[in-house]
């Protein structure tokens, strides 16, 4: 094969700049779209020269694609993915990869054939800097981690933006709110970098700054088997908003904010500093270093896993974004949901099925309308 026929499923916003980025893409091509919009499905379909379907089975049914792109909302992923992969087609998700951890457990054991390739839109691995802070972390750079604290709250919606679409911001439609929506990327990005934590406890304002049914604001207390402790806060509600994390270690910290990287390295780890210092009030003297590593815009990131996903088809390169690897951050997403919703500090692995029946309590209760 020397050129992958996508499918993608989806007209909507996201689906749209996927299909711009397929377009620009010389060992890919679209050729079909599928929505339940017929209106907006056709128009797309028109647009860039893709056949239409209204039913995604009657598509698979076809067998006139290699590979599927599924942007639609988030419940859908797991049924559209499950039975793309069934069809035989490669796969590749949008965020989250499900909507709770016992959706990804069914949507990843309907990955049988692993000469599928099945991936997922993180596109934020793709940023330099992520990149370059995880380089510094494997290569022992900052020593044992020991903190983290991620503030992402420039994720400011109006009413206007859950006013959208009936699906949005409801437990029935959505299946959650900023955690499953906007803050995906990071929290994938968090277990990335640092692991997964062994408990969490969180704190969630169900509609505290919207007129909406699920979270709209979130902190969380987080804490590593190693020892290390995090604190992860977002929030849709506030403006202008910040976006800055902070990663310490034994042998220093890195920050990351406004596009920059700064690296405060210890001469000293501080463990040893501390066990071998006289004075009483010392610290370790510091080296401080920027590292250039730019960031790079929406469409270049997204558009990387899209050439990522392609030459894995074709060549076998290995993945950016294994889908499998989804469900860590849809489990911590979860995790932190369910905690603030019971009060209580939960323990991971997350009980799938004791989610699962919280999450359908609230969906009995919810009004997308």
């Amino acid at each position: 094969m020397d050129q992958v026929r996508f499918a993608v499923i989806g007209a909507g916003s996201m689906g749209r700049v996927h299909l711009r980025n397929i377009a620009d893409l010389e060992n890919a091509r679209a050729v079909a779209v599928c929505d339940i919009s017929g209106e907006l499905g056709k128009k797309t379909a028109a647009e860039f020269d893709c056949e239409y379907f209204s039913d995604y089975n009657k598509l698979f049914t076809r067998n006139i694609c290699d590979a599927v792109l599924i942007a639609t909302p988030h419940y859908q992923h797991t049924t559209i993915g499950i039975a793309a992969l069934q069809a035989g087609c490669h796969v590749l998700v949008e965020k989250p990869i499900s909507v709770h951890k016992a959706d990804c457990q069914r949507l990843i054991a309907a990955h049988q054939n692993k000469k599928q390739v099945f991936a997922a839109m993180f596109n934020q691995r793709t940023d330099p800097r992520y990149q370059k802070i995880k380089q510094l972390i494997d290569d022992g750079e900052l020593g044992e981690l020991t903190r983290v604290n991620w503030i992402i709250t420039d994720w400011f919606r109006t009413d206007a933006y859950y006013a959208s679409g009936s699906w949005r911001a409801t437990w029935a439609g959505e299946g959650g709110g900023v955690l499953l929506n906007q803050c995906p990327h990071q929290i994938d990005l968090l277990q990335w970098l640092c692991g997964m934590p062994k408990n969490v406890r969180g704190f969630c304002g169900l509609g505290k700054r919207h007129n909406i049914e699920v979270e709209d604001e979130v902190t969380a207390y987080l804490e590593f088997p190693s020892g290390a402790t995090g604190v992860f806060i977002a929030s849709t509600g506030e403006a202008p908003g910040t976006n800055r994390l902070e990663i310490c270690g034994d042998r220093g910290k890195v920050l990351v904010e406004d596009d920059k990287i700064l690296f405060t390295r210890n001469e000293v780890p501080a463990s040893r500093f501390q066990k071998t210092t006289s004075d009483a009030m010392a610290k370790p003297d510091v080296w401080n270093i920027e590292i250039p590593a730019q960031a790079n815009a929406w469409g270049p990131q997204h558009a990387e896993i899209l050439q990522n996903f392609v030459n894995a088809i074709i060549a076998g390169e290995p993945l950016i974004a294994p889908a499998e690897e989804g469900i860590h951050s849809v489990e911590l997403a979860n995790a932190i949901l369910y905690s603030s919703l019971v009060e209580k500090v939960i323990e991971l692995p997350l009980d799938a099925a004791e989610y699962e029946s919280k999450l359908k309590q609230l969906i009995e209760n919810s009004s997308p309308d």
